[in-house]
């Protein structure tokens, strides 16, 4: 194992075996990549570099990790929207952060359902994947003194409001 960096702090090391390059950082394996053997090669991971995305969003769409990121259709489809509205490498940032959180399937099903909606934007697939991370909990039993008990039920009467519509939309 070679030592990669060291302070007094913590101990960052690296571990290679024959198929595997490991970092290590205070005793716990903090990444893990399959070697590759070939030269003039770039091999990055999109996803390690989600951090960088949150303070410089524009490298989205001429980053090296980004430029050739295979994604699902649904959400390619949902980011090229997205990108040509002010403001999109930033709202598109936001969901590709949510995604590290709860999958890139989660996002797909979101993207695909905000697709079918016809409605394409980040509040909209943020909305759909919030649902889809944090179904809707059942309602919780409220249980209320019989001294607040309704005495008399309200009755609606839409006609006090006629008035509103002026006289010539009265019955």
């Amino acid at each position: 194992m070679k030592d990669l960096a060291s302070t007094e702090q913590s101990v960052v090391y690296g571990s290679l075996t024959v198929n595997l390059v490991r970092i290590v950082a205070q005793g716990e394996v903090i990444a893990a990549h399959a070697r590759q053997f070939s030269r003039d090669q770039l091999i990055c991971d999109p996803w390690h570099y989600l951090p960088i995305l949150e303070k410089k969003p524009g490298a989205l769409r001429n980053g090296a990790p980004f430029v050739e990121w295979v994604l699902p259709r649904a959400i390619v489809q949902v980011r090229d929207r997205i990108l040509k509205q002010p403001k999109g490498d930033r709202a598109f940032v936001e969901l590709l952060m949510l995604a590290g959180e709860a999958g890139l399937d989660a996002l797909t099903v979101a993207c695909e359902l905000a697709l079918e909606s016809g409605v394409i934007s980040a509040p909209v697939v943020m909305n759909e994947l919030h649902r889809l991370i944090a179904p809707h909990l059942p309602a919780a039993a409220i249980h209320l003194p019989d001294t607040i008990a309704l005495t008399m039920e309200p009755v609606a009467n839409c006609h006090r409001y006629d008035y509103l519509l002026g006289a010539a939309y009265v019955h």
